[in-house]
């Protein structure tokens, strides 16, 4: 936090590279960890979520080239690796964007009921594309909605393009006619929640998200893929699949008009088939990796995650843990290895720690190929490298000081009149020939060749009153007290050099650093004679307090019958002189006020009368 305090904006920048500057400092690190797992299946429990929030006022966008009306980010960038993305963010990156249009003067238009509305800037597409949204602010009600939003917003979890392909769903009973033509949700740009694990804290999962294209060993470069994957799901209705002891992952699917549709269909026996385009060896659409389903509840929608193709392999395994107790025929490794040729080769590793946990890991052997050239493989390992590099660079900029902004430059020009115009000219030249005699020549301008005048820093505040023409007129009367200070040492500062409103402008993280300050006050005298001990002065002290007088009331000493009481055998109440006892004077001030004096009764005395 105190870095972020320490940030100041210094010159132009315009917010399209801002932007692309911020998602460049989130992929680096991705670089280094390889959670993107390029050429290998896309993981949803793999993932950095992040929130990027821009707060702007809406304005043009303005660049060095000028008023732009459409927001762009910079295609090239230095990061590497940056070529395996199409675009410059990830799928668990969103940008949200919170446009400041709070007017300067109440307005007379009521404000909007309901939720915060989007605003139309530039920014707004942007926004929408990363899977987050932007939120036009026209007052500090909707500043606080838009918070409590945005806090709501902050989910762990990853988007996806789901996209309908083949025919709508047939009506269920009681619904009505069908509608034809394009629905809001054949096409849905939403997120699913990755939830951590209960004990661990960290997501878990054991299948991927197939790519979009099928490995080739002899390629030597990766396809780019796009940030979030192109999901088809097929309307037509199938049984759910799921086998003992084989696992699946289970994502909810953020509410969106695709989950509204399913769940309005009260369907929760029934499943879509979820593909990716291209990514089988044969054929367009490719074979399924999981399905959409409606909870047994109707309040949410799931993405089923199962093994690529599960339609063949499912009943293969169960077969394997119910029929042939682990013990497979020569009939069932051939149907196994023929549903092997079909799964792209990634999904190798994934298959054997599922047989693994099954209880067959024998039945992969250890030898098969991953699918990646060596190329490609020594060209990840590269991209991991050069990525550990510059992270520690941009670390270590991160902590070092702000370098002092140099000097104005002075370019030193003369400002006498060319040689030939000069009146002495004549004589000039017959001084220079040696015919007369020298005349004094001008300064020599390359003796302060590197003289710059001094930047202000604006880190100092100013001390006006140590000067007073650097005061400005409108502020002369709250310098005055100060200047009267300065000028007759009056001020009670302990430190050199300060003056009041130095000791109280100190920010809140400093104000317990103590030992700082003792370091510049100033040291203490020593003592006259050091082997002496201290002595304890306790003579006139109010605090110190005699244990026996307290609490005493002087009324209390005269009380007939008291005087012995807790005292020890053999002790008498009276002095041994035999006078009067010591009366003790009450050392609190509350008991003295709060009772009434009663004096002391005493025998009246026998009248004597001479005769």
């Amino acid at each position: 936090m105190t870095e972020l305090r320490n940030l100041q904006a210094v010159g132009l920048t315009s917010i399209g590279q801002s932007l692309r500057t911020a998602f460049d400092l989130l992929n680096l690190n991705r670089l280094v960890s390889g959670i993107d797992n390029y050429g290998q299946g896309r993981n949803p429990f793999f993932l950095e979520p992040a929130i990027i929030v821009a707060i702007t006022d809406g304005s043009k966008l303005t660049s060095s080239s000028g008023v732009q009306d459409e927001l762009h980010l910079p295609l090239t960038t230095p990061l590497p690796g940056s070529e395996l993305t199409k675009e410059p963010f990830r799928w668990d990156q969103r940008l949200f964007s919170l446009v400041l249009r709070i007017p300067g003067h109440t307005s007379p238009d009521p404000e909007p009921i309901g939720g915060v509305p989007l605003d139309p800037s530039p920014i707004t597409p942007m926004c929408e594309v990363t899977g987050g949204r932007s939120y036009s602010v026209f007052s500090q009600r909707m500043l606080n909605q838009c918070l409590e939003s945005l806090v709501q917003k902050i989910q762990s979890g990853v988007v996806i393009n789901f996209e309908k392909t083949g025919p709508d769903p047939p009506p269920t009973e009681g619904k009505g006619e069908m509608k034809y033509g394009p629905q809001s949700w054949h096409s849905c740009h939403k997120m699913i929640y990755v939830r951590p694990n209960p004990k661990t804290g960290v997501p878990v999962g054991h299948w991927p998200i197939p790519e979009s294209f099928w490995p080739d060993q002899n390629s030597p470069t990766l396809p780019p893929r796009a940030a979030h994957p192109q999901v088809k799901f097929s309307c037509v209705d199938s049984e759910p699949m799921v086998v003992d002891k084989v696992p699946f992952d289970k994502y909810e699917l953020e509410p969106s008009p695709l989950t509204q549709y399913i769940l309005e269909r009260k369907s929760p026996h029934s499943c879509w088939q979820v593909f990716v385009c291209n990514s089988a060896k044969y054929g367009e659409l490719g074979q399924p990796f999981g399905y959409l389903k409606a909870s047994t509840a109707l309040n949410c929608v799931n993405l089923f995650v199962m093994p690529y193709n599960y339609p063949v392999v499912l009943p293969l395994l169960d077969d394997l843990i119910t029929v042939h107790k682990f013990k497979p025929p020569a009939k069932w490794r051939q149907s196994f290895e023929n549903y092997l040729k079909t799964v792209p080769p990634y999904y190798i590793t994934a298959l054997r720690k599922a047989l693994r946990m099954m209880g067959a890991p024998n039945l992969l052997a250890d030898n098969m190929e991953y699918g990646l050239s060596y190329s490609v493989v020594s060209y990840l390992k590269k991209l991991s490298q050069q990525a550990k590099i510059e992270a520690d660079r941009v670390c270590a900029s991160v902590g070092k000081k702000v370098a002092l902004e140099g000097g104005i430059k002075l370019r030193c020009r003369s400002s006498a009149l060319s040689l030939a115009h000069r009146k002495d000219f004549t004589q000039l030249l017959h001084s220079i020939m040696g015919d007369g005699p020298a005349l004094p020549m001008e300064a020599n301008t390359k003796e302060f060749a590197g003289f710059q005048l001094a930047a202000l820093n604006k880190a100092l505040k100013p001390q006006g009153l140590r000067n007073p023409y650097d005061i400005p007129r409108s502020h002369l009367l709250d310098q005055l007290s100060r200047m009267r200070r300065n000028l007759l040492h009056a001020s009670i500062c302990i430190l050199k050099g300060q003056d009041q409103d130095q000791l109280h402008s100190v920010p809140i993280a400093q104000m317990g650093n103590y030992q700082d300050f003792l370091k510049h006050c100033p040291s203490p005298l020593r003592e006259a004679d050091p082997d002496q001990p201290k002595r304890l002065h306790t003579f006139g002290n109010p605090f110190k307090l005699d244990k026996k007088a307290m609490m005493v009331d002087e009324a209390d000493e005269f009380v007939t019958g008291t005087q012995g009481k807790g005292k020890r055998p053999g002790e008498s109440s009276s002095p041994a002189g035999g006078g009067a006892p010591k009366r003790r004077r009450c050392m609190s001030p509350l008991l003295r006020l709060g009772r009434a004096y009663t004096p002391p009764k005493t025998p009246p005395r026998s009248k004597s009368f001479r005769n």
